[in-house]
């Protein structure tokens, strides 16, 4: 258990100090052989980790390569300024009408896809309307925040709700039938603790007649318009994908790829530079920490989460699910929710899958809210800090978890009793 923790916090420091630039997936994958060298994990454990997060892996970068075609169409910088022009010059309600473009983003094209994308045109915009420092940090943590938060309505919305729908099978309609509530719940309670928290930083009225059109923004209209015929085409494709039991990557990146080929006959993107540009670091990320995390599971680890969630459960079915949410947020919060996400979902199918589906679904909420309590809670959170920090905007881990520690229980807790 020593050689395994220690082997993981080493990985799990470099990955998130990133010294010299080094990349994530380049850490992960140097950690997973040092596991493998060590006899920490075996080449068994390697190809049973390989078959957890491949089809996970895969759609995650198919997920991220069509946003970055819609990106480069002007797809998601229209949708800003319409959300900005729709405010009509109030703050508290442009404020609000983010937040939820933010969770429409974050439910499509996945949190990290929020973080990567939107979060540099909407600090774009904020500069272009001369906010003020205060109102900008208010909306970029608010914006940061609903990219977790609004990340659970379907599979495809975070890499985590992957892994785990993979990991004991559960459909695409299935699992949007159970998080439905709890993600409705989880954006609105976003939207009013963050409102109440910032509002005294939202100013009272914006100028958005200094905004462009948004039919201005459109770098091509013919791909725009065939964008929204072809994510309803995807959609449906995600549904007959769960009717036969198929891969989601099949149609996540396969759907990317499609729309590439496409974008790239209407000359809307260069397909060597959107495919280069894509993070491939995430494949060697996801494969090489979990191979890591796979020898903390080796360890004796699950055996011993198990048995906590073993003890929640025997106190009702109330303080089991909010209890394993919770259990998750705090083990996401300080280990990082990808490595969390495997550990919980290990021990509660060691727990037993049937009857214990509720625990399933909180250990998603779990991993994906807690992660917003501390910097290194989730991927997305280090690639929205990485794309600010690009921008010339720091934000400190005592700024960050200042708010983080005050908004993400209470949110939880809704969630999590809608899931109830």
């Amino acid at each position: 258990m020593f050689l395994a923790t220690s082997l993981f916090l080493v990985t799990l420091l470099f990955i998130i100090w990133q010294p010299k630039g080094l990349q994530i997936g380049t850490t992960a994958v140097v950690g997973a052989v040092a596991a493998l060298l060590l006899g920490v994990v075996s080449f068994d454990d390697v190809i049973t980790v390989t078959k957890i997060v491949w089809d996970a892996t895969l759609a995650f970068i198919g997920i991220i390569l069509l946003s970055m075609v819609l990106d480069e169409i002007g797809f998601f910088e229209w949708a800003a300024v319409k959300m900005a022009k729709l405010s009509g010059g109030s703050g508290n309600k442009m404020f609000v009408y983010i937040l939820l473009l933010g969770a429409l983003v974050a439910a499509f094209f996945a949190n990290d896809g929020a973080a990567l994308i939107l979060t540099p045109i909407l600090l774009a915009k904020m500069k272009y309307l001369k906010m003020k420092p205060l109102p900008i940090f208010a909306f970029l943590m608010a914006g940061g925040f609903i990219g977790d938060a609004a990340s659970n309505p379907l599979v495809i919305s975070n890499l985590t709700n992957i892994v785990t729908a993979g990991y004991f099978n559960i459909g695409f309609v299935e699992y949007a039938k159970h998080m439905f509530l709890p993600n409705l719940l989880s954006i609105t309670a976003s939207i009013a603790v963050l409102w109440f928290y910032f509002r005294k930083d939202i100013p009272l009225t914006v100028n958005v007649d200094e905004l462009p059109e948004a039919a201005a923004v459109i770098r091509n209209q013919t791909m725009f318009k065939l964008s929204w015929f072809f994510l309803a085409l995807l959609l449906v494709g995600y549904l007959i994908g769960d009717h036969y039991k198929l891969p989601v990557s099949l149609f996540a990146l396969g759907g990317a790829l499609v729309f590439l080929a496409i974008a790239t006959h209407y000359k809307a993107t260069k397909p060597l530079m959107t495919i280069k540009a894509a993070p491939w670091q995430v494949v060697w990320f996801s494969i090489g920490l979990y191979i890591v995390v796979y020898g903390l599971k080796n360890a004796g680890l699950t055996d011993e989460v198990a048995s906590w969630i073993a003890m929640l459960k025997h106190q009702g079915e109330t303080v089991a699910v909010i209890g394993t949410g919770f259990l998750s947020a705090v083990i996401s919060s300080v280990m990082n929710n990808m490595p969390t996400i495997m550990i919980m979902d290990i021990a509660i199918d060691k727990v037993g899958y049937v009857g214990n589906e509720a625990l399933v679904y909180a250990n998603i909420l779990g991993s994906n809210l807690g992660p917003k309590m501390t910097p290194i809670g989730s991927l997305a959170t280090l690639l929205w800090l990485h794309v600010l920090a690009q921008k010339g905007v720091k934000i400190g881990w005592g700024e960050y978890m200042k708010v983080g520690l005050v908004i993400t229980p209470p949110v939880l807790l809704i969630a999590l009793l809608g899931l109830i």
